[in-house]
């Protein structure tokens, strides 16, 4: 269900920051060199429960974030009450007579993926060392996103859908290796392009995150990643783009027309490595407003900045 995890993701994004990169101490600013891991101070032994200011603070967060999606639940998604039976549903994965074409797989698998990201560093700007930060943020994202396919199965509208809880799993899995991985993180984005789609227009839908034909996914391979590439001037600032879409499915009125899936690839700009090379300098290099520029870059896609094309499934 796209709208809980857009709300993990809206609620992450008002999180004080962390680091740059969650287990990491910077070289220097993000796109200006890899991150290098450190080791956290040590507290005694491994695994050693947080303080007890701080343990109220993560249950706070957690708390809120669990309160807020119960509550939005009860109002938009389960009105209609339980049904008493847990009940499933085989939705398929990517196939032409899905519900959504894949998208919405796609998007379980994004917005897992991006809410355990910035709640790691939301978590460790709480004051949290980088391992249990990490540990924190990937389970809260991923148990609200599994709690709401839970009580999906308890409703009578909607249904547990194995597939959703797959795709959340993988989300969360590859949030772990970017986390973990400085140089993967170095190299990969995992983003979010949306454009309002047509079928949105014409049926008065005004919600991005349940317009499935306006949302590309994609992967952006960053050539400052590799290291012999960005010391070449020009090769520094480009990226490799690989994304997947459906277009006629979701939001339709009754009547889907045109439904099919795409394959993207093309050529992209990398605006992290641009403005760190051309407006953040001086007083400005590794300040607030970079390192908040480079988390929105870092998941959303800027319209303008990419040369793609497409194939039809």
């Amino acid at each position: 269900m796209g709208t809980v995890a857009g709300m993990i993701f809206a609620s992450a994004l008002l999180l004080p920051p962390g680091p740059v990169l969650a287990g990491t101490v910077p070289v220097a600013v993000r796109g200006e060199n890899i991150a290098t891991p450190v080791v956290p101070p040590a507290t005694g032994v491994p695994g050693d429960p947080a303080p007890r200011g701080l343990w109220w603070k993560n249950a706070a967060l957690i708390g809120g974030i669990g309160i807020t999606v119960g509550v939005y639940g009860a109002n938009n998604w389960w009105e209609d009450g339980f049904s008493g039976s847990f009940r499933t549903i085989d939705e398929g994965w990517f196939g032409r007579n899905t519900y959504a074409g894949g998208a919405d797989k796609a998007g379980h698998a994004f917005f897992t993926y991006t809410g355990a990201r910035l709640l790691t560093r939301g978590f460790e700007g709480l004051g949290n060392d980088p391992g249990r930060a990490l540990r924190l943020g990937v389970w809260t994202s991923l148990g609200m996103m599994a709690g709401v396919e839970v009580v999906d199965g308890i409703s009578k509208k909607f249904r547990f859908s194995a597939e959703d809880a797959v795709a959340n799993a993988a989300g969360a899995v590859f949030a772990v290796l970017e986390e973990k991985y400085p140089r993967l993180d170095a190299l990969m984005d995992f983003r979010l392009f949306y454009r309002r789609s047509d079928d949105a227009r014409r049926i008065g839908d005004s919600d991005p995150l349940a317009d499935y034909s306006g949302q590309t996914f994609l992967l952006a391979f960053k050539a400052d990643g590799v290291p012999q590439l960005r010391e070449v001037r020009v090769a520094r600032y480009l990226e490799l783009q690989v994304g997947y879409n459906s277009r006629g499915y979701e939001p339709n009125d009754g009547v889907k027309i045109d439904p099919h899936r795409r394959i993207y690839g093309g050529v992209g700009v990398n605006l992290s490595r641009l403005l760190s090379d051309t407006l953040f300098r001086g007083d400005l290099k590794g300040g607030k407003i970079q390192r908040g520029s480079d988390t929105v870059l870092e998941f959303l896609q800027v319209p303008g900045t990419a040369a793609r094309t497409y194939r039809r499934l």
